[in-house]
């Protein structure tokens, strides 16, 4: 695997805001918008922990976030999700 091959991959495409990681499943935020909604995803559970004190209605809200925000994340990840193993696949 070269340097130039691992920095083209994570260069972002028009339309995409994540690129799918190199090894296992999952993605990395590219542009400001991928980094936005990490970020706020990750807001938004810290109020939901710090503020919800019925533990089953922290459980739902916390699942639901998790839900939207993979839902997005998936959409707006260049190639979709899938088990990787470094740039060959």
């Amino acid at each position: 695997m070269q340097t130039r091959d691992v920095i083209d991959h994570y260069r972002a495409e028009p339309g995409y805001w994540f690129v799918p990681k190199l090894f296992g499943i999952g993605a990395t935020p590219v542009t400001w918008q991928g980094w936005a909604l990490t970020i706020g995803f990750a807001a938004l559970l810290v109020a939901d922990i710090r503020f919800v004190h019925e533990p089953v209605a922290q459980i739902g809200i916390g699942v639901a976030l998790f839900a939207v925000f993979t839902v997005i994340a998936v959409r707006k990840t260049k190639g979709g999700w899938r088990w990787r193993w470094g740039l060959r696949g």
